[in-house]
């Protein structure tokens, strides 16, 4: 059993060491559930990426920005997001640590994507 609180901090500590601001950890891989703690000292982002299937983000410390599409949805310590299915980016608006859920596949369950280009 993994400690968020025990992990939030060692990452930030780890991200305040870091040359490029961050520090992330996968913690739990089952099947295509993963969760990663991702820590950010302020102004430090996550340049726009692709997203998995489906996703959530929840700040466990800090205020993040979260963009993608021309949108952009500021979070702070204790709010969740479900991540937009487009590429997207995150921003740290002062030092924050996210736990990221995310589904790398879902077998017989088509993606919001899927389903756009099927219809």
């Amino acid at each position: 059993m993994d400690d968020l609180t025990t992990l939030a901090r060692h990452h930030l500590d780890q991200a305040k060491a870091d040359p490029h601001g961050r520090s992330a950890h996968l913690f739990l891989h089952d099947g295509p559930l993963r969760q990663s703690v991702i820590a950010m000292v302020s102004g430090c982002e996550l340049d726009e990426h692709n997203a998995p299937p489906a996703a959530s983000l929840q700040v466990l410390h800090g205020h993040v920005r979260l963009t993608g599409g021309g949108d952009r949805l500021d979070l702070i310590a204790g709010q969740v997001q479900e991540l937009p299915h487009e590429r997207h980016g995150l921003r740290a608006l002062e030092d924050s640590v996210v736990l990221l859920t995310a589904v790398t596949a879902t077998h017989g369950c088509p993606t919001p994507y899927e389903n756009a280009t099927t219809a």
